[in-house]
């Protein structure tokens, strides 16, 4: 069984729609779904509405308070613009037919139908709570209608998840204490659950040893024969001495002796630390330790009850490295091969380059979008696409306000600066440049429509080459046509084209008011990648200025239109010469950030509109 649907209205930022219609309602897949999405975007809230329903199997304790419920947005938090009731669903399918997962819901599971005509058990969970005179009162029912019974606490225990919380102290959580979380797991465990207590070797091994501890301070060792050692005897007799003086007559009898504390075996397993056989390891180590120990309560022999997992910030005190290896586990172990469900949140943008396309949840705003085929219009081949190439660096995309898409290393570099220059910058407003390093748009672009057309919130603008050299023979009509034919083809909902005006950006650049900037840039770039110091001396630079002067001034002593001079410049210069274009792009931008007057020359430059329009859809 597993956790199919959550459905939640009124809970924190979650609110309700129309006809009653959650204000949040997700599909999660069976295996791992990890939720991913920048601060404030609701994944401690999903988090928490699970575990207020479902319970831990650690029994945290857990209340309502009134910042629970929905506060509507942009009014002040008084009681009368607060929900006054929420209400929160889970819905479990994938009963297994073969053991006795469904029988432990007998009373309350439903049946529906597949597309086949094949009969499923369902289970529907519902939590109600209503607050008033500040007083918050909820109730658990389960049933196939939104009604439901009463579920009884025998059946909530079989529903109870794991929880790791967020930033946690893993060591302190493995060391001896009474109730300690390490026990707790431990008790849980076949190994202890499945033999009586008095039985165990555990509590025979600690029985032995008590009655050792208990001789030493008798002075006595096996078959009552006299141990070397009488100082534990001495000591004993001191208190016993004392304790003569302090107790009457009548209380005589009562005399002191040692023992280990904790006989039963829940008091011997509060007596147990787990820890790393290397000293001093450090908060990532323990993290995994702790991991791995509630991995056992998952992975336990003859368990029907749910087996889900719930980890917040998964990657809390672990280099990249670590990430990767552990998310890499879980996914293909844990989650794949185990018939473990884990509900992960991150903030780690390696994690969520290694997980699965389908396996992501991106919440943003007060929405939650599952990235499965149901809900995408990403196609089979583009999911196998971005497996192969979504990094880490492209993974920024799922954590964004908004996003450019580009083609190469030359507006990866420059769009950032433009936007600086323009006074929209990037980070300011949330949005990630997203290089794809090829003309592979429409995959990309596809992780934001919904086949449902609701909006993700997330404007994306794709910016691209017009890809038409002059002087192609194409017609103007022929130009219009295919740039049409682009436009329509990423176009869609919140995701937006914006092609160059005739060919590269290098070469429209070279049409543009910033032509002589763009020149002086390849020329500083031709110096910098033929040397060794990759720097420019003073005369190195005094030598650029001086080309650049003199062959501007040649070419407009022959009349040279601007198609010719943007020719010379980047076919014949740039491009005959082999001339990094990242080189060129990082020269070029810091001799933008020099100019006067240099961002109202780049707003009314007609070569220079569509990067200006990708900054605005995306900042705006």
């Amino acid at each position: 069984m597993f956790l199919s649907e959550l459905k939640i209205w009124n809970f924190r930022k979650y609110g309700s729609g129309e006809n009653g219609v959650p204000g949040l309602h997700i599909y999660l897949n069976k295996g791992l779904n990890l939720l991913v999405g920048e601060n404030d975007s609701g994944k401690t809230a999903i988090i928490d509405a699970i575990k207020y329903i479902l319970q831990t199997q650690s029994h945290d304790y857990q209340r309502f308070d009134e910042e629970d419920f929905f506060l509507s947005p942009g009014k002040k938090p008084t009681d009368a613009n607060r929900a006054k009731s929420l209400k929160i669903e889970c819905i479990f399918r994938g009963f297994d037919a073969d053991n006795n997962e469904a029988a432990n819901f007998i009373e309350w599971h439903g049946i529906e139908k597949d597309c086949k005509g094949k009969d499923h058990y369902l289970l529907k969970v519902i939590l109600t709570a209503e607050r008033k005179d500040r007083k918050i009162t909820y109730d658990v029912k389960a049933g196939p209608d939104d009604e439901g019974n009463q579920l009884d606490g025998a059946a909530r225990d079989f529903l109870r998840v794991t929880y790791l919380k967020p930033l946690r102290d893993a060591e302190s959580e493995l060391i001896p204490g009474k109730r300690s979380r390490l026990a707790q797991i431990l008790k849980s465990h076949e190994a202890f659950s499945s033999i009586p207590e008095s039985e165990h070797t555990i509590t025979k091994i600690a029985e032995s040893a008590n009655e050792q501890i208990e001789g030493y301070f008798k002075g006595k060792g096996e078959k009552n024969i006299d141990i070397p050692d009488q100082s534990g005897k001495n000591l004993l007799s001191d208190i016993n001495n004392y304790l003569r003086e302090f107790f009457t007559e009548k209380e005589i009898n009562k005399i002191a002796k040692f023992t280990i504390s904790g006989q039963s075996l829940s008091g011997i397993l509060e007596k147990l630390i787990l820890n790393l056989t290397e000293e001093n390891s450090g908060l990532g180590s323990y993290n995994r330790l702790y991991i791995a120990a509630e991995l056992l309560l998952l992975k336990r022999i003859n368990y029907y009850g749910l087996k889900l997992s719930l980890i917040e910030e998964v990657e809390a005190h672990l280099h990249p490295q670590a990430q990767l290896r552990l998310i890499e586990y879980l996914q293909n172990e844990i989650a794949d091969k185990s018939g473990v469900q884990l509900i992960m949140t991150t903030h780690s943008p390696n994690l969520a380059s290694k997980v699965k396309l389908d396996n992501i949840v991106i919440c943003k705003g007060d929405k939650a979008f599952a990235m499965g085929s149901d809900f995408t219009e990403l196609e089979k081949g583009d999911y196998l696409f971005l497996e192969r190439f979504l990094d880490v660096t492209k993974a920024n995309l799922f954590f964004a306000q908004g996003v450019i898409l580009v083609e190469g290393d030359a507006e990866n570099i420059l769009i950032p600066i433009i936007a600086d220059l323009l006074g929209k910058p990037l980070t300011k407003h949330g949005v990630s440049v997203v290089n794809v390093q090829s003309t592979a748009f429409l995959r990309y672009s596809r992780i934001f429509k919904r086949k449902s057309g609701e909006s993700m919130g997330v404007k994306v603008a794709v910016v691209t080459d017009n890809d038409i050299k002059p002087n192609s023979g194409l017609t103007e009509e022929q130009i219009r046509e295919k740039r049409t034919e682009k436009e329509t083809k990423y176009n869609g909902q919140d995701v937006k084209t914006f092609i160059s005006p005739v060919w590269t950006l290098e070469y429209d650049i070279s049409l543009s008011g910033l032509k002589k900037e763009l020149y002086t840039a390849i020329l500083h770039a031709e110096k910098i990648q033929n040397s060794n110091t990759y720097g420019l001396t003073c005369e190195k630079i005094v030598e650029v200025y001086n080309k650049v002067e003199s062959d501007f001034a040649s070419w407009n002593s022959d009349s040279k239109t601007d198609q010719e001079i943007a020719k010379a410049i980047y076919e014949d210069y740039m491009l005959e010469k082999k001339i990094s274009k990242p080189i060129v792009a990082q020269c070029f931008a810091s001799l933008l950030k020099g100019c006067d007057g240099i961002k109202e020359r780049i707003e009314v430059d007609e070569k220079l509109q569509y990067i200006v329009n990708a900054i605005k859809h995306v900042t705006e």
